[in-house]
């Protein structure tokens, strides 16, 4: 069986790495935070104190981390996978990040012999706690078929896009998805409620027929209980689509309407909301439409 390696354990990774666990997979764990490691570790996991350490006892070493120049860092830094990496080493990312660093990390790590595989996750702290996330992924396809025992404890969805980079190419498409579709109900239900009619009915009439999609299904409920907590943090989002555009900017691809919902999501950082879920779009929506704080609770209560 795969020993793993699981660096960065955030909302996401900590859930990934206990279902990696719960799989009889051999793990050691890394994180900046000692209180996570110390958890997972109380559940069977080693520890390691560096990306190096990891990477010097695992056959695949996973990181999951907020940003491409964090991930480069965990790889190429002193103390880095990098640095204690060996040949047939797999190395798989779970984190959100440009194609291009993605492509770049591959080479790298290709010099010593180490595979790369980018598979970014969509489904949510619920797809992670479960199991059931859909993993997009960009890389060597023997690489893949190595680690999908391993896959197949995190999700239900595993689709090979491509070499290199394709899987963060099919993140920052789903992102798009995502984000239009937070906005959509955020507006839809603003639009409701201003209009004299309850926005809970209104997404029971619609949402058996096209307007179906898995937000719909999920965060109405989570707003309606005037929960905001995250499922998946808004500054996130935010980081995500302003990895699109840049992207988009390089590949010179028009996005009109990515670039507006990244407006919202970033007036949400502005506004002190980063740390919402990314649902929560709907309060910059509320403010613009001038719907108060009094009203917003009554319409919980109701």
């Amino acid at each position: 069986m795969l020993k793993v390696g699981y660096i960065g354990l955030g909302l996401m990774g900590k859930s990934i790495a206990r279902n990696i666990l719960k799989a009889g997979f051999p793990l050691v764990v890394h994180n900046r935070s000692r209180a996570v490691v110390k958890e997972l570790v109380a559940e069977g996991a080693a520890e390691a104190f560096s990306p190096a350490e990891v990477a010097a006892q695992v056959d695949v070493v996973f990181t999951n981390l907020p940003d491409s120049p964090d991930v480069e860092s965990v790889v190429l830094a002193p103390g880095g996978i990098l640095a204690s990496a060996r040949p047939g080493l797999i190395f798989v990312d779970n984190s959100t990040i440009k194609p291009e660093s993605a492509r770049r990390l591959a080479v790298s790590l290709a010099e010593k012999g180490v595979l790369a595989l980018d598979a970014p996750v969509s489904g949510g702290d619920i797809g992670a706690q479960n199991g059931t996330l859909t993993i997009m992924v960009g890389g060597d396809a023997d690489a893949l078929e190595k680690v999908m025992p391993v896959f197949l404890a995190m999700g239900k969805t595993v689709t090979r896009v491509g070499d290199a980079g394709a899987g963060q190419v099919a993140k920052a498409a789903n992102q798009i998805m995502v984000a239009a579709q937070m906005v959509a109900l955020g507006e839809l239900l603003v639009f409701s409620q201003k209009a004299g009619v309850d926005p809970r009915k209104v997404v029971d009439a619609i949402k058996g027929g096209a307007a179906q999609c898995w937000t719909l299904d999920v965060k109405p409920p989570r707003l309606f209980a005037g929960n905001r907590a995250p499922g998946f943090k808004a500054y996130m989002q935010a980081k995500d689509l302003n990895i699109v555009l840049e992207s988009a900017r390089a590949y010179g691809v028009p996005l009109p309407a990515t670039a507006e919902h990244a407006q919202l999501f970033n007036a949400m950082l502005q506004l002190g909301m980063g740390e919402l879920d990314n649902s929560a779009v709907l309060g910059v929506l509320e403010l613009l439409a001038g719907i108060g704080s009094e009203e917003r609770g009554r319409q919980n209560a109701e």
